[in-house]
């Protein structure tokens, strides 16, 4: 989902709650704030040697644990995205969401889906991958090619 997709959805429920789910289900606490919201590029090279590069935009969520009562709208983080515009390129970005459960972990944004009274944002895992199969003799699949039929 690109960040575009929240600003949209956010813009027509500005009076709806808000609520984030881990990949496992579990919801970010409602207490949550937004405390970053970044344009993050990474630049690097792969283990065969290509050059890449990576963008994304990255909302930080953070629980202070003693606010119980605090609660953002839809409207309010549409506010703060865009306030962040000043930051982000005007080109496309992927939308991911940094928060700490037992380290603090990013999440690329799977689903953004308005429901009665909620805005909710599901988010998913991310996963090492090799960018040069081939280079590195695997097969597709990541198995070895020279140990026979791949997985």
């Amino acid at each position: 989902m690109y960040y575009s997709d929240l600003k949209e959805v956010l813009g027509k429920n500005p009076e709806k709650g808000l609520r984030f789910l881990l990949p496992d289900g579990d919801p970010v606490p409602p207490e949550f704030h937004v405390t970053e919201v970044g344009h993050v590029s990474k630049a690097f090279i792969d283990c065969g040697g290509t050059t890449r590069s990576a963008e994304a935009c990255v909302l930080q969520l953070w629980v202070s644990g003693n606010d119980g009562e605090h609660r953002l709208k839809a409207a309010k983080l549409l506010s703060i995205l865009e306030m962040a515009e000043t930051v982000l390129p005007g080109r496309p970005l992927e939308l991911e969401v940094e928060y700490e459960t037992c380290a603090l972990t990013q999440f690329p944004v799977l689903d953004i889906d308005a429901t009665g009274t909620e805005v909710i944002v599901r988010l998913g895992r991310k996963h090492s991958d090799c960018l040069a199969k081939e280079a590195c003799g695997l097969g597709s699949c990541g198995c070895a090619t020279n140990e026979g039929a791949c997985c």
